[in-house]
């Protein structure tokens, strides 16, 4: 069973899934981090993939791709470095980038490089979800890869319902049709709409991302869905400490607990 799917199986709420951009801040650091994730208790980790033009990014991960580029990082650099990761490494890995990079690597090619590594899935913002059924998800089915696809709070029911058909592993909660970027609550219009997908009775199991920074996020996100996506509030705190992947996960996860108030 794919390593997602076996996750959810056994362990489906108050999951915390960790993004980082490989190649930031040090370019030989990514199969640190992911140690060092997972010895910290992370359930899952998204690796992102450097890229020049990442429209559904805030600025820290914008920043953090434009870092790891001018450090040299590659996709292929990226896939070299992941070879032997599953020695130690068993929680699921997940590779997000846009699609750009990943044409010009092949999708075929790309696809048997990540079953060579371990790669359990794979997140792509700007795939469209027709392109997904024609002419990617028998391609990534044939590799037993998941192609994670998102929904926003601007999704029709009718496509939610049709995405949870044509994919598994989980559904890629967006809490916002904003750009990436840590926030300190969500308003009544957010939360309604993480109710809404709840009560849709979806064969996927849900993690919501965007936003999340702090106890009152995490929970948010927690209570409609399996669990949390942490990316940009992880990244600044990795930039932060230099790179003492150790060091930033203890920050993120004092700040996920909850406070005496």
């Amino acid at each position: 069973m794919n390593r997602i799917n076996q996750l959810f199986a056994s362990n489906p709420h108050d999951l915390l899934s960790i993004y980082f951009c490989a190649g930031c801040p040090t370019l030989d650091g990514t199969a640190h981090v992911i140690r060092t994730l997972e010895q910290h208790g992370v359930n899952m980790i998204e690796i992102g993939i450097p890229f020049s033009d990442p429209m559904a990014d805030g600025v820290v991960i914008q920043d953090a791709a434009t870092r790891a580029l001018k450090n040299g990082m590659s996709l292929r650099l990226l896939f070299a470095q992941l070879r032997d990761i599953r020695r130690d490494v068993r929680i699921p890995l997940i590779l997000m980038g846009y699609l750009n990079p990943i044409m010009q690597f092949g999708f075929d090619a790309f696809c048997q490089a990540c079953v060579e590594c371990g790669i359990d899935g794979v997140i792509i913002p700007d795939l469209p979800f027709r392109d997904y059924m024609e002419a990617y998800k028998p391609v990534a089915d044939r590799y037993d890869l998941r192609i994670i696809m998102l929904i926003t709070p601007e999704t029709s029911e009718e496509r939610v319902r049709e995405i949870d058909r044509h994919t598994d592993g989980f559904i890629y909660m967006v809490s916002s049709a904003a750009t990436t970027g840590a926030q300190q609550s969500f308003d009544n219009r957010k939360q309604a709409y993480f109710q809404r997908i709840e009560a849709l009775g979806l064969r996927n199991p849900r993690m919501v991302g965007f936003g999340i920074s702090n106890y009152d996020t995490f929970r948010a996100a927690c209570a409609h869905a399996s669990g949390a996506i942490v990316g940009s509030r992880f990244v600044t705190l990795l930039n932060r400490q230099e790179g003492d992947a150790a060091g930033a996960i203890r920050q993120l996860q004092d700040d996920l607990r909850e406070r005496i108030r």
